[in-house]
This record gives C-alpha cells, sequence and structure tokens, in this order.
C-alpha cells in the first residue's frame, strides 16, 4: 500500500509565476523523497514602489512517504 502526504509551500521569483513554480519544486525535492504532484492553490504580488517586485505561489505537494 503506498501512502502519500500533503504540505503547503511558499516560493517567489523575480521573474514569474512559472519560475516560481518551478524554484519551489527544486526546493520540496532536496528535502522531501518522492515529490509526486503539485497544486497551485493561490498566486500573488509583491509590490514595490508601484511595480511588481516578486511573483509569490503557495503549492500544495503531494509526495510518498517511505514504507
Amino acid at each position: 500500500m503506498t501512502v502519500a502526504k500533503v504540505t503547503e509551500i511558499i516560493a517567489d521569483s523575480s521573474e514569474s509565476f512559472e519560475d516560481a513554480v518551478k524554484r519551489g519544486i527544486r526546493r520540496a525535492n532536496k528535502t522531501l523523497d518522492q515529490v509526486k504532484s503539485a497544486w497551485v492553490k493561490e498566486q500573488q504580488v509583491v509590490i514595490q514602489d508601484g511595480e511588481v517586485e516578486k511573483f509569490r505561489v503557495v503549492m500544495k505537494v503531494t509526495f510518498l512517504l517511505k514504507d
């Protein structure tokens, strides 16, 4: 039987939402084994002096637990 767990992570990028997702997944893979999927729950932008400074995503990442 396979058991999965879901954790929520936040990642950001100065380039794009897509880059923020990729950065978050790369970081999750450093800590979690067998990352299988991610769902982008929320997107935000950080504004500084009227300009977009960062693109931020809140993701739910699914990974498998070891037996």
